[in-house]
């Protein structure tokens, strides 16, 4: 009769509601240790709970995701050892910097940015333009340097992969110096439509010497959205500044779509050398300074 009374009990108590949040965190440790952590924060858990969540097998380690705010004590003792990783999602969007992206991910995900950009110097071969720009799903609580890791091995993956598909072989020197022209071609094309004419101009400035002369390469780093002005132009001192050095930038200016890659691989046949934006946001392009200028004064009318 006693042992009756003890299963409908028993019963009776895995049935009852709880109240959680439905992303919880369990710290490492013992079962007793993590059961006084739920209850320190605000979970109805006790030491009771503590036995019978052997039962279930052993809690799970770091955020995970309960699936629900209220459900019975029992569903919630087995979901604390089942329950799959809480993942949150970060987006790249193709022409943002490393840096930039970097200070948001710090922010949003409660991060140390040192630690972050030490991380990355650590395993990546350049610095931006490594990342590849996508939406990543990510288990909560991940340190920086696994969060690195994963984002720069998967990326470096994929360019590896790129590589091969165009050229059969993945030499990283070579296959960045693409990527470096396709970040600039990411940041001065109005649309996909207009890549492969600006990396037209870029080879085309290349061939015969002349400075780049554009904007987008001084939007490297911090500079992502600050608009270049003439002063910047003058006390910029760093290779990103096509006005002042010929030739491209040390490494990508920002991460690179797969529609930029394609046009710094494959530019239009064309032979301009200028191109300023037009009133409609596309740009006049032009193949003679001479020209070049009747289009700017068009413009500015």
């Amino acid at each position: 009769m006693a042992v009756v009374i003890i299963i409908v009990s028993l019963c009776y108590y895995l049935v009852q509601p709880v109240r959680t949040s439905r992303v919880v965190f369990l710290p490492a440790g013992s079962v007793a240790s993590i059961i006084a952590y739920l209850n320190a924060n605000g979970m109805d858990v006790n030491g009771l709970d503590r036995y019978l969540l052997k039962f279930f097998g052993y809690p799970q380690k770091g955020w995970i995701d309960i699936g629900s705010t209220q459900l019975a004590k029992g569903d919630l003792l087995y979901r604390l050892t089942h329950a799959k990783a809480a993942m949150t999602e970060v987006t790249l969007i193709p022409g943002e910097t490393r840096e930039i992206f970097f200070r948001d991910l710090a922010q949003e995900l409660s991060l140390d940015l040192k630690r972050l950009d030490a991380a990355y110097e650590k395993y990546a071969p350049f610095e931006d333009g490594v990342i590849f720009p996508d939406t990543y799903y990510i288990p909560m609580g991940i340190s920086e340097e696994h969060l690195v890791y994963y984002l720069v091995g998967r990326s470096l993956a994929r360019h590896e992969d790129l590589a091969k598909k165009f050229f059969g072989i993945y030499n990283p020197k070579k296959w960045f110096r693409y990527v470096t022209i396709a970040s600039i071609i990411q940041k001065e094309a109005a649309d996909e439509t207009e890549m492969p004419i600006v990396s037209a101009v870029i080879y085309n400035r290349l061939k015969k010497r002349m400075p780049l002369q554009m904007d987008g390469a001084l939007n490297y780093g911090g500079y992502s959205h600050v608009k270049v002005t003439k002063r910047r132009i003058q006390t910029d001192k760093t290779r990103f500044n096509t006005y002042k050095y010929r030739g491209l930038p040390p490494y990508p200016v920002g991460s690179v779509s797969l529609a930029a890659i394609k046009a710094a691989i494959k530019p239009a046949r064309k032979e301009y050398l200028y191109f300023v934006k037009g009133k409609n946001g596309k740009h006049i392009f032009t193949k003679s300074y001479k020209s070049h200028l009747r289009a700017i004064k068009s413009v500015n009318k």
